[in-house]
């Protein structure tokens, strides 16, 4: 017995109109998913050729980037901040952030 013959179509029942409206929905769907995961993909893959973000981008998004691509300099900093105490933090962040917002 050959494969197309074990798995033919004759043995299967016919639908009722409502099953085939069913089915019909559901080859859409798996469809739309496809369609889905290949844009998806093609994201992805535009998005690691392009090597990141541009310099155009704004700050918090820069920063949250930096902080998946090198989560051992943001322990770094988190570990420098608890050394350091609120008392330190809010001195420098009176000197820091004056300089940031003169870059921008």
């Amino acid at each position: 017995m050959s494969k197309s013959e074990s798995f033919s179509d004759k043995n299967l029942p016919v639908p009722t109109p409502a099953q085939q409206r069913i089915i019909e929905r559901m080859a859409a769907q798996r469809e739309r998913l496809r369609a889905r995961r290949a844009r998806r993909e093609q994201f992805l893959a535009m998005r690691k050729a392009e090597g990141g973000l541009g310099a155009d981008a704004p700050l918090p998004l820069r920063v949250a980037v930096f902080a998946k691509q090198h989560p051992a300099a943001l322990a770094a900093l988190a570990g420098l901040a608890l050394v350091l105490g609120p008392k330190r933090l809010v001195a420098w962040a009176g000197v820091v952030l004056p300089l940031l917002t003169r870059l921008r």
